[in-house]
């Protein structure tokens, strides 16, 4: 009992802000985010409409993934989550979907995503030692970034799964540091939520695994790792096939559907998409596009879409941006925390831009892996930190990232309530 009264309260830590500063990091974002998602969710309906199942703005399900927790085949388990959050939404809001509804869903993905930028803000600190003023700039980015903006007060899938990951990886980095191994009810239970969500991000749960001391120079090492990542892909398959009453030719029919569907779109070249929309969509919003749609019962509606980029200077920030993550992949080359990062970036960068899914609307994807950005600035700024020049250099740098983001961010914010004020 003892014990698991200690596990309990260290994850507690790892959980929530455990210093004055983590706090302030912590409710400084509830507040900014906590704002902007009220004021859109009491003003506006376009967080939850019960007549608009899908692409109200930039290709989010928000009443779908509400009400079903989106398709089994690649949301296998969230139907049960989003249950809960839906029932305790209709608590809050006397059983209605009103703005009450729309106000309580819109602060659930506040919390997520702030606790998300905690983690992001715990790893730098405490994993990678950064000085504070460095910590602060890189979550200052990151939080600006269209997809912690959007995701703040979007009820979707990816917004927990930003916050679960970050989590993880947080979690996974400690215990590498510590030099000890992830166990095996916390690989299962990282697999069940993480997997649970989306499919394919399972994978990422058991990537730290690879880089535990001395397993591939040990049997017992590798054959207890092997029966750990074993046990958790057990546990996940028996909860998905239970899912869907154990019809698992389901799984393979629908997966290839929503393989075609997603990923023919030829309309804008593949360099230009894999740019705008995979590497700069979820950071730098672009050109707004407003479409007609329809939900196929007779209702019609306008949607809100990105478009590629319309000026050179986007192409240059995205540039600039991916030799920072390139070069600080290469210093630390070595380094088993960093390898864990790109090895699971490099996995979205397969799935979306090689395969192609969703390529065309991969923007909405950035809760999957955007939070690498930060952290491998981060570990950037750590291979230098004997190195007071390059140190002023990169942080320059990143400050005129960060002021260009905030700008662009801003006044595309200013468009998206142009857009709600005109149709919602």
């Amino acid at each position: 009992m003892a014990q698991f009264k200690t596990k309990f309260i260290q994850f507690l830590k790892l959980l929530f802000p455990s210093s004055g500063t983590e706090l302030l990091v912590l409710l400084f974002f509830l507040v900014v985010y906590g704002y902007l998602g009220s004021f859109i969710a009491i003003h506006y309906k376009i967080i939850f409409d019960s007549r608009i199942p899908w692409d109200a703005y930039f290709s989010f399900d928000n009443k779908s993934i509400v009400m079903t927790g989106g398709s089994f085949e690649r949301h296998p388990l969230s139907y049960y989550f989003f249950n809960w959050i839906r029932e305790l939404a209709l608590l809050f809001s006397d059983g209605k979907m009103n703005g009450n509804f729309r106000f309580i869903l819109a602060w659930f993905s506040n919390i997520a995503v702030s606790l998300s930028i905690l983690q992001v803000f715990k790893y730098l600190k405490n994993i990678i030692r950064l000085p504070l003023i460095l910590s602060l700039l890189l979550i200052l980015f990151f939080g600006t970034f269209s997809t912690t903006i959007l995701l703040s007060f979007t009820p979707e899938n990816f917004t927990y799964t930003l916050f679960l990951l970050t989590l993880f990886n947080h979690y996974s980095a400690i215990k590498l540091k510590n030099e000890k191994k992830i166990p095996a009810l916390v690989l299962a239970l990282s697999g069940i939520t993480i997997g649970g969500l989306t499919v394919t991000n399972i994978a990422k749960v058991f990537i730290p695994v690879a880089f535990e001391k001395g397993l591939f120079k040990s049997w017992k090492k590798f054959g207890n790792a092997v029966i750990r990542v074993i046990f958790a892909v057990i546990c996940f398959v028996l909860l998905y096939l239970n899912r869907i009453d154990f019809k698992y030719q389901n799984i393979f029919s629908k997966t290839n559907e929503q393989y075609e569907k997603f990923s023919n779109v030829n309309s804008t070249p593949t360099w230009d998409m894999i740019l705008s929309y995979f590497f700069g969509g979820n950071i730098l919003f672009s050109d707004f596009i407003i479409r007609d749609k329809h939900n196929m019962m007779g209702y019609h509606y306008k949607g809100l879409i990105m478009s590629v980029y319309s000026s050179w200077i986007p192409y240059i920030f995205i540039a600039v941006l991916l030799i920072l993550i390139t070069w600080s992949y290469y210093k630390n080359f070595k380094n088993k925390l960093a390898q864990v990062l790109m090895i699971s970036f490099l996995f979205d960068i397969v799935i979306h831009c090689i395969m192609r899914f969703g390529l065309h609307t991969s923007y909405i994807y950035g809760g999957h892996f955007v939070f690498v950005y930060p952290l491998l600035l981060g570990w950037l700024f750590y291979s230098y930190k004997e190195s007071p020049k390059m140190l002023s250099f990169l942080t320059v740098v990143v400050s005129i990232l960060f002021v260009y983001v905030l700008t662009n961010n801003y006044l595309r914010m200013t468009e998206f309530f142009w857009f709600l004020n005109k149709y919602y």
